[in-house]
């Protein structure tokens, strides 16, 4: 009992550092919301809400957010396609 007295604090903690990774990986490296952004950027662009430069750099980092979203993607079949057989 006294355990887990000491310990709900540092569980709690660890619990809500787990989901804030979880959430910021999710906005990092989900491939739909990766894609989303790439077409609100284009959108952007194309009603000259922003100019050029900007859209070049931002495009830049979401499509290597994508490769790496992609990436992990295809890691992730791999261990499941390895625990199968």
């Amino acid at each position: 009992m006294l355990h887990k007295l000491v310990t709900f604090p540092i569980d709690m903690v660890i619990k809500v550092g787990e989901k804030v990774k979880e959430e910021a990986d999710k906005e990092l490296y989900d491939l739909p919301t990766i894609q989303q952004k790439l077409i609100q950027l284009q959108m952007m662009y194309e009603l000259e809400e922003i100019p050029e430069d900007v859209y070049k750099d931002k495009e830049e980092e979401l499509i290597t957010r994508y490769e790496i979203a992609k990436r992990r993607e295809m890691e992730q079949w791999e261990e499941m396609t390895k625990k199968k057989e």
